[in-house]
């Protein structure tokens, strides 16, 4: 039986797409190779969002080429989609996807019929990723990712359900919902029907709270912008989806956001956040932040610290920028110099952590439900996971609770995680703190300081 080899860089739509690929070639007859086996095929799923990690995917390709010279490799993703030509002269590379439709056609020559429709698990993963849609349509002069991904694409709810309740009753206990641009699930769907026929994001959410089965959903990235009255119901009226919500500030300055073309300014970011705070006691806002964007002064870093704690994120994902080849901003003058790029992300890093103990300490003495994940490799005897709100958990437990949904009572912090004791009742329901019926469809909604911790 030939044996097939994996490499996965970049997104949670890439881990996806590799499973896919993976069931695929299952199907064909392949297993995967283990530790000691020789590969007959090697597949590369690459990432082309920076410049490293283009060097990171032709590295990994010569790698595999010296290790295993009679292995053929296939290279797929965004590096293949960007430049396919560069990746066909490394050696041993016997095929590049250089389009997602092409997938089907490449994998035919190695015995695949068809493309699974979606896929039955995730390996290697306690948590599974449902990819609902592909594409972005935004122009951030940042992002190579609109040229290499510019076709909206996303799935029929139906299929989505499907997968969802294959991967619940295979075990699967969270489904995080994920896309290229996940705010925008529909609007392919959507052209040309009126409005009342529409779908959006908010309709898969609905579907997928009725489901049975013991399973939570998390969001992955969205945009402020995103955050309107249709999605927050939905959210609202689904208890099991996760308090976590992740929206992309990229800087907290104006005139920075306005260089990278972002759809939104601090001010309605802000209230983004606290309009979140208002229906959700303690939710987990987290961010990506990009440091050192070209023009990016003293004050406009400034300003991104200021805003940071503002929002009181309770994790910052930092990106230095990295100029990339076909995007406005590679050619924007005033670059920041390498030492004050290093200075400034050394900064927001501390600020992360800072930001991070604090929200940790607001849980401590509730109970938070928790994915187990493993045995905490930091901390011997107890087993660590996620919880519903971000943080990340340790406590005392059996392995057999690991892929469980377990209770925990977070009791301290440590560093930026919790120490808990699991307990045996189920963790209350945290109350809204907000009626959202009472809001009349088109009023604002309110706005109100985050909330305290009693």
């Amino acid at each position: 039986m030939p044996k097939v080899h994996w490499v996965t860089f970049g997104c949670k739509v890439n881990q996806y797409d590799t499973q896919r690929v993976r069931e695929a070639l299952e199907q064909a007859g392949y297993m995967e190779a283990h530790t000691g086996e020789t590969p007959d095929l090697c597949v590369v799923n690459t990432c082309t969002v920076t410049h490293e990690a283009d060097a990171q995917a032709r590295q990994m390709i010569r790698r595999l080429a010296r290790q295993w010279p009679h292995a053929g490799i296939v290279v797929m993703g965004c590096y293949a989609h960007r430049d396919p030509e560069a990746l066909r002269r490394l050696p041993n590379v016997v095929a590049v996807v250089a389009a997602p439709e092409q997938l089907t056609g490449v994998l035919q020559r190695f015995g695949v019929e068809r493309l699974p429709a979606g896929i039955t698990r995730f390996e290697r993963h306690a948590r599974a990723f449902v990819k609902v849609q592909d594409g972005c349509l935004l122009n951030c002069t940042f992002c190579i990712i609109p040229k290499v991904r510019p076709t909206l694409c996303s799935r029929p709810i139906e299929d989505i359900e499907a997968e969802v309740r294959r991967l619940v009753d295979g075990g699967y206990r969270e489904i995080v919902l994920t896309g290229i641009h996940l705010g925008h699930y529909g609007i392919d769907l959507s052209r040309g029907e009126p409005k009342e026929r529409w779908t959006r994001l908010w309709h898969v959410l609905r579907r997928l709270s009725v489901l049975p089965g013991e399973f939570r959903i998390r969001l992955s990235s969205l945009e402020a912008a995103e955050m309107r009255r249709d999605l927050l119901e939905a959210i609202v009226a689904c208890p099991r989806i996760c308090p976590h919500f992740h929206l992309c500030l990229q800087s907290g300055s104006d005139r920075i956001l306005q260089l990278m073309r972002r759809r939104y300014r601090v001010d309605s970011f802000l209230r983004r956040c606290e309009e979140l705070r208002k229906f959700f006691e303690c939710p987990a806002i987290t961010t990506d932040i990009i440091v050192g964007f070209p023009g990016e002064s003293d004050a406009d870093f400034e300003k991104t610290l200021q805003i940071a704690r503002l929002a009181g994120f309770a994790w910052m994902h930092v990106f230095p920028f990295s100029p990339r080849k076909g995007t406005p901003a590679a050619h924007m003058p005033d670059r920041v110099p390498p030492h004050l790029l290093r200075e400034r992300k050394e900064r927001i890093l501390r600020l992360n952590d800072e930001l991070a103990r604090a929200y940790a300490a607001q849980l401590l003495g509730r109970t938070l439900e928790v994915l187990v994940e493993r045995q905490d490799p930091r901390r011997p005897g107890l087993l660590t996971g996620t919880a519903c709100r971000k943080v990340h958990v340790s406590f005392d437990g059996p392995v057999g609770a690991i892929g469980q949904l377990v209770q925990v009572r977070a009791e301290t912090v440590d560093g930026t995680d919790l120490i808990g004791q699991r307990v045996t009742e189920a963790a209350p329901n945290w109350p809204l703190l907000h009626d959202l019926a009472a809001t009349p469809t088109g009023a604002a909604l309110p706005v109100v300081a985050s909330p305290g911790t009693n």
